[in-house]
């Protein structure tokens, strides 16, 4: 015998203030229930107008983003990553923006979540991979050899059998070094299928590609996936270092992290760089590398393009260049 937990959400729809007819009745009573689902399950949800109103958003939403890249409405911007020590331009973080003819600029916050629930998160990451490559090659060819291109990786995207011939793909296809590109993947992706997510990491790393923990210590910080992934770098989360200067748990953690991280041959990336402050306290600390807004926001290529020759020079150089940009202050 085998014992089935079943659970139960529910939508209701009253005539006739919901609808006049049958048709409507029901639409209107199955969008109820999906809300109950979307707030825990085991729920009852009536039937409101705000909740036809997010139907509608959300249905106009996915239509436009499943034409997304057909009508080329999608770009990268970058985001520059910088060595702690020398505030040299290692890296930059890929990050996708979506402006659509019909709805204006959508953040990422709305649309990359129903990217993953419709599975156009596939497409789209393909989408992503293959300009990346293709603007990593653009800059190799135009001088710039030693950028690496970090890219991030959804859970569909990581379960993808597909995903290690398609990146082949990308790195053949461009010419890419695959030592100057990274993959980003959350601590939620390692853990949903450790022996399947185990084995990919591992065909990833055949590739010559290095491996990335996003936003370390918000997911299941566990230590034994450390040991058990084939993992290069670890990214501390951004919400630690906005508070680091006035919340001591949040600058121990840090520390903790950076510590863990040096003792296991990891690199240590922090997030979320925003004052000198920081700079100052990460350096202290020991950090590797060095992101946020302090430095610069995500830029599209064109502006990227400033900030790389900025970087030409030596130390003095690179930081007048970027002062007289606006791209860093003028006190760093």
């Amino acid at each position: 015998t085998h014992e089935l937990q079943v659970s139960c959400s529910v939508g209701i729809a009253v005539y006739p203030e919901d609808g006049l007819d049958l048709d409507e009745l029901m639409r209107r009573a199955d969008a109820a229930m999906y809300e109950a689902k979307s707030s825990g399950r085991d729920k009852a949800r009536m039937f409101e107008v705000e909740i036809d109103v997010a139907v509608r958003e959300r249905q106009t939403l996915e239509r436009n983003l499943r034409q997304a890249v057909e009508r080329g409405e999608l770009r990268l911007h970058y985001q520059p990553r910088l060595e702690a020590k020398t505030l040299r331009m290692v890296g930059v973080e890929a990050l996708l923006r979506w402006h659509s003819a019909e709805l204006g600029p959508v953040s990422p916050a709305r649309f990359i979540p129903l990217a993953e629930e419709t599975g156009l998160i596939r497409p789209i990451g393909l989408w992503v991979m293959q300009e990346a490559c293709a603007q990593w090659a653009r800059w190799r060819d135009a001088g710039w050899t030693d950028i690496v291109m970090s890219i991030n990786l959804s859970a569909a995207q990581l379960s993808d059998p597909e995903l290690v011939a398609q990146l082949r793909g990308c790195i053949e296809r461009f010419g890419c070094d695959p030592a100057y590109l990274e993959l980003e993947i959350t601590e939620s992706h390692l853990m949903g299928d450790t022996l399947a997510a185990e084995r990919q990491l591992a065909a990833l790393k055949g590739l010559g590609l290095a491996l990335s923990v996003d936003d370390f210590g918000t997911g299941y910080s566990s230590l034994a996936y450390l040991k058990r992934f084939t993992i290069d770098k670890l990214k501390i989360d951004q919400s630690f270092v906005r508070d680091m200067l006035t919340d001591p748990t949040d600058l121990a953690i840090i520390r903790a992290i950076i510590a863990l991280g040096h003792i296991l041959g990891l690199g240590v990336v922090a997030e979320g760089v925003e004052l000198p402050e920081h700079v100052e306290q990460l350096r202290l600390l020991g950090c590797d590398e060095l992101q946020g807004y302090h430095f610069a926001r995500p830029m599209a290529e064109e502006a990227l393009a400033h900030w790389l020759q900025a970087h030409r020079g030596g130390p003095e150089r690179r930081r007048l260049g970027l002062v007289a940009a606006g791209l860093v202050p003028g006190n760093l």
